[in-house]
């Protein structure tokens, strides 16, 4: 199958699977009913926020500048988070945020979290929010309808959200979702609350500690590394398979810029993409490796000592751009639009592949072979080190 023929045999495809299904529409009429039903409100007053998160990390991340926006307009509120188990460690970096609570949210496992049954865990954790009592609710994720069923079940006064099927129900205050960057759908939701349009101010930022710079140091030492060594980082894995680029053209992006800028590369990971990593590793003529040997925080210190850091589309990339570091990041099936690096665009570059399908905005083709989504696999070496050339200051 030619290319042009594999993009339209993908836009049909990603068309249907975007489609509510039957099941889905029969969920969506059944939470229309619910959200009818009459909850008893939570009467005594807070002065507390909840805002409801359950995606990974980068997600969690572009949400931090709403937050600062919120503490910024409305700083006598109380402000708690609840999202996944992982999610707290980043969490705890941010003053604005009182309290992180976590909760395994249904749909949302990686690496063969168990299924939980989600109507009897909504109705469990509604309980558990009734019981500490909040003014407002903000379901940060537009199409999350069991945060805000969650959050009416909870008796929760306001529930700010976007217009979105299966969540609008539940919601006393609602906004039509643009096709925008994460960052700006998340300040619109903070103004509906503080009732304060946001401006250049807010910066998607991270803070360090000087814990994780000493880690760093010290790692970076045991590699032979010295302080005056220029460092540039590869973050290869992403948590989708339809997100990964090869090996061998990673190795040969890697062996390029370390030539060019007589620098160190560093190639991060977690400890499940750390098979990923030893194989580029093994391709390389030199390279250190911190795959699976990183907190948050020590990941962050990392590459803010670093030239720049590139890898495909994840919360890595945004922990870079949120430290400061210039990044290149491939991108395929999800939206740079809506996911690139925030910041300046002169420093974070994205690199794409020309073919018309991208971005379908599907993650994950269980039912697909690989092969028939190439949308990064066909990036090229040379598209990856002009762009790195630009960040570094010699394209």
């Amino acid at each position: 199958m030619d290319k042009e023929a594999l993009a339209r045999r993908n836009q049909r495809l990603a068309e249907a699977r975007h489609k509510p299904t039957p099941k889905q529409r029969l969920r969506n009429g059944a939470l229309r009913l619910i959200a009818k039903a009459p909850i008893a409100p939570q009467r005594a007053k807070s002065n507390r926020l909840l805002i409801i998160r359950p995606d990974h990390l980068g997600d969690m991340l572009l949400t931090t500048p709403a937050i600062k926006a919120i503490k910024r307009g409305r700083p006598e509120l109380s402000i708690h988070v609840l999202c996944g188990p992982s999610r707290a460690e980043l969490l705890a970096n941010f003053d604005e945020i009182d309290q992180a609570l976590t909760l395994p949210f249904p749909g949302f496992g990686r690496g063969g979290v168990g299924r939980v049954n989600p109507w009897k865990l909504a109705l469990q954790s509604a309980g558990k929010l009734r019981r500490i009592g909040y003014d407002s609710a903000i379901i940060m994720r537009p199409d999350h309808w069991w945060g805000a069923l969650v959050a009416k079940l909870a008796g929760i006064g306001q529930r700010i959200g976007y217009d979105q099927p299966g969540v609008a129900p539940f919601l006393t205050d609602s906004r039509r979702l643009e096709h925008q960057h994460v960052v700006e759908q998340n300040l619109r939701l903070a103004e509906m609350l503080t009732g304060i349009p946001s401006d250049d101010s807010i910066k998607l930022e991270f803070s360090l500690q000087d814990a994780d710079r000493d880690f760093i140091n010290r790692s970076l030492a045991a590699w032979k590394i010295g302080s005056d060594k220029p460092v540039i980082c590869i973050h290869p894995g992403a948590g989708a398979p339809s997100k990964l680029w090869t090996s061998e053209k990673w190795a040969a992006v890697a062996d390029t810029v370390a030539r060019e800028y007589d620098a160190a590369v560093v190639l991060t990971g977690t400890a499940g993409e750390a098979a990923i990593v030893n194989d580029i590793a093994a391709k390389m003529s030199t390279a250190a490796v911190l795959a699976g040997s990183t907190s948050v925080g020590q990941l962050a210190a990392l590459y803010r000592r670093s030239l720049a850091v590139l890898g495909p589309d994840s919360g890595a990339m945004h922990i870079a751009a949120a430290v400061g570091a210039p990044t290149v990041t491939l991108f395929g099936p999800a939206d740079p639009i809506e996911f690139a690096p925030w910041g300046d665009s002169g420093r974070h570059l994205v690199v794409v592949s020309d073919i018309a399908c991208r971005p379908c905005r599907i993650l994950e083709w269980r039912d697909d072979e690989m092969a028939n989504h190439p949308c990064v696999r066909e990036i090229t070496v040379g598209q990856v080190v002009g762009a790195a050339r630009a960040v570094l200051g010699g394209g």
